[in-house]
């Protein structure tokens, strides 16, 4: 008999800021980021706090990404170990109280749980474990002696394809399937299940979350507001 299970995103969906950031700012702690590239970051990182432009997150997001990918042939594997450690201790525990009950709700019931993220692969592995994920996939570089290698995937770029993968290597049911995600990236994720789930989302995925009539969920300090549409509107359940 197939398995039901339910699939996640991770950054700002069940951890309540971005993993791939965390360890990037890890990193330039440790002085292993140069100074000018992750000045040129924060920069960008102060703009989004500003709002200056629709933009200003991605920009920011992307700058990250491109930087961290510059760098990451002269990390030491050991060296990022210990950052992602630290990371790991300081915001496993930092969570949206809606999906980590959900989670623990699910699991109890026997869901077979998946998290796709774009985060490192070893962020993503540990936090998975914390939580009880039967799967989990993240950004994996090539590996060379004791350093990396270069870019190897990046799996999150493509979430249905990822997920239908798994669902057909694991022979999953889609039948009663759950998704949780916060961004337009993933929407093809959340194509594929039965009931998919904006959870605190972006301009563009409530806008198709809305065309959709898909459940919204908001989480705002201490309250959970869960919204539904009935009759051409959302309406607060």
């Amino acid at each position: 008999m197939s398995k039901r299970f339910a699939v996640f995103d991770f950054d700002g969906t069940l951890i309540r800021w971005q993993l791939f950031m965390a360890v990037f700012y890890e990193l330039a702690i440790e002085g292993l980021i140069d100074n000018e590239d992750y000045r040129e970051v924060h920069n960008l990182f102060d703009s989004w706090k500003a709002r200056s432009s629709e933009k200003a997150y991605e920009n920011y997001a992307n700058k990250s990404i491109e930087i961290f990918d510059k760098h990451v042939s002269q990390l030491n594997i050991s060296v990022f170990s210990k950052a992602v450690d630290k990371v790991f201790a300081k915001y496993k525990d930092q969570v949206y109280t809606y999906t980590r009950d959900l989670v623990a709700e699910l699991k109890d019931k026997g869901y077979y749980l998946i998290a796709i993220s774009g985060s490192q692969y070893e962020i993503v592995e540990k936090v998975s474990k914390y939580y009880g994920f039967d799967e989990w996939t993240g950004t994996k570089y090539k590996k060379s002696g004791d350093k990396f290698g270069g870019y190897a995937s990046f799996p999150a770029g493509a979430k249905g394809k990822t997920l239908q993968k798994i669902i057909d290597a694991k022979g999953l049911s889609l039948e009663g399937s759950i998704g949780v995600g916060d961004t337009e990236g993933d929407i093809p994720m959340l194509e594929l299940v039965e009931k998919p789930i904006a959870f605190n989302p972006n301009k563009t995925l409530l806008e198709h979350a809305k065309a959709k009539k898909w459940p919204i969920i908001i989480e705002r300090k201490s309250q959970v507001y869960h919204l539904e549409e009935s009759d051409g509107e959302y309406k607060l359940v």
